[in-house]
């Protein structure tokens, strides 16, 4: 998801000033990466410039004057577009971890502390969603059991590399 698209999609809902757009995006989509001023008004700025939005109104304010920006109907279309388009589902063929993994095993290093290692990380990021889902609503829930759903997946991933890693070791060792 882009900061653009989103930004659209919220000014679908209801016309609203940057620090408004800031304070949603931050509730909804930016739990631990909040954004900065910097980025919400130069992705504004790009967005005015492609004709998707349009300013709305000038309010005065303690400093500058504040804008409300409501979206076009070319905002309109492009965000229709968007939700339509599926997004391309990432195999992770060629992943970090493999590569540690791989690299681990050239270079006559334990692999198996590797993958002990993030086995440990993925552990504990799961419990930490899992907290989270717990006292999150349902939007914190949804977006929980994605993330706990792909944890799970690499879990059952380092489980089989790990029962294989001799017969890897021994493949790269040729």
């Amino acid at each position: 998801m882009t900061v653009a698209q989103a930004f659209l999609g919220l000014l679908e809902a209801q016309p609203r000033h940057g620090y408004d757009l800031k304070r949603v995006y931050d509730e909804r989509f930016g739990h631990h990466r909040p954004l900065h001023y910097g980025q919400v008004y130069s992705t504004l700025s790009r967005l005015l410039k492609q004709g998707l939005v349009e300013v709305d109104g000038v309010e005065p304010g303690g400093g500058p004057d504040r804008k409300r920006y409501t979206i076009t109907a070319a905002g309109i279309t492009d965000v229709h577009r968007w939700l339509a388009e599926p997004e391309k589902p990432d195999a992770y063929l060629q992943n970090t971890l493999y590569t540690k993994v791989l690299l681990a095993l050239l270079t006559g290093r334990p692999a198996a502390e590797i993958l002990d290692t993030q086995r440990t990380e993925h552990l504990r990021l799961m419990r930490e969603l899992t907290r989270r889902k717990t006292a999150g609503d349902l939007a914190d829930q949804l977006i929980c059991d994605h993330a706990l759903f792909h944890l799970e997946a690499d879990l059952r991933w380092l489980e089989l590399t790990t029962a294989r890693l001799d017969q890897l070791a021994a493949e790269v060792g040729r």
